[in-house]
């Protein structure tokens, strides 16, 4: 029980359990065969029992925990001197994970994290269901690791929405990569949009048009003249990303452009770009800044 940090509780109806950090160690046979053997049947016994493991599990552990470390090591207090652009990613993991697990500190939990995923770009990309495989790393965590990773999503949507016009090909790159990238470059499937502008090109609104396959999206041109209509707006750009990594338009991707146009000219709305984003921020295409949209 003390290698595995095997711990018994007492539930309020007098039914004794364990708990064990390690997941799928212990069937439910195995657990029942060791509740016998331990003969304890009160919160008491257990609470007795608990503490006694924790003090070996503590004598056993090869690290100490964070709250232990000399202050100049500690991830937070290090960010209060240091400033958080100053902390390397394990750090700052760290902090947001707040603690480990049995035999490692947060910081040693989030090397794993970083070494496994192997970049804050793939732990983004990963499912809840994918991280809480890690072991120290449960739901909580994985929740927590990813409100994180949102925020920094949300910052640079704010920043973008903070853009007075949008004028140039260049001004409609950097909204989208600021706005759309982050959330788009590695998406699966194809994912259509549109951003809105009034009579001074200032974004009114995004609008999600449709999702499609891996490489492919069905898109109605009337849809979206019927949304610019709804919003008022006085011109639309068009978003969808590549799944393939690839920005170069395909024959479907120009013709559908075409389309969109023209159904957007029958009411005076002008499509001022169309931008294809890829796996990089650094990696999109744009109709306009070719020559594909005038």
């Amino acid at each position: 029980m003390v290698v595995n940090a095997i711990y018994p509780f007492c539930s309020t109806k007098g039914t004794i359990f364990l708990k064990c950090s390690q997941k799928g160690i212990l069937t439910q046979e195995k657990k029942q065969e060791i509740i016998e053997l331990l003969n304890i049947k009160t919160s008491s016994e257990c609470e007795t029992l608990r503490e006694e493991i924790k003090k070996q599990v503590a004598e056993r552990r090869t690290t100490r925990p964070i709250k232990e470390w000399i202050k100049e090591e500690r991830p937070r207090e290090m960010l209060v001197k240091l400033g958080a652009e100053n902390l390397p990613l394990s750090k700052l993991l760290a902090i947001i994970l707040r603690t480990g697990k049995n035999g490692a500190s947060a910081e040693e939990l989030a090397q794993t994290l970083l070494n496994h995923f192997g970049s804050l770009r793939a732990i983004d990309a990963a499912p809840i269901s994918e991280l809480s495989k890690i072991e120290g790393i449960g739901p909580a965590k994985a929740a927590q690791i990813k409100a994180a990773l949102e925020l920094g999503k949300r910052f640079f949507q704010e920043k973008a929405s903070t853009r007075k016009k949008l004028t140039k090909p260049d001004d409609v790159i950097n909204y989208v990569c600021e706005y759309y990238a982050p959330y788009l470059r590695d998406q699966e499937k194809e994912f259509f949009n549109i951003i809105l502008l009034d009579i001074k090109n200032k974004p009114i609104d995004n609008i999600e048009i449709s999702k499609g396959s891996g490489n492919a999206t069905i898109v109605d041109p009337k849809e979206i003249v019927k949304m610019a209509s709804l919003k008022s707006a006085y011109s639309v750009i068009l978003v969808h990303n590549h799944p393939s990594g690839e920005t170069t338009p395909s024959q479907d991707d120009i013709e559908l452009t075409n389309r969109i146009v023209s159904a957007c000219e029958l009411l005076g709305i002008k499509v001022l770009d169309h931008i294809i984003i890829g796996k990089n921020m650094e990696d999109f295409y744009s109709f306009a800044k070719e020559g594909l949209i005038r």
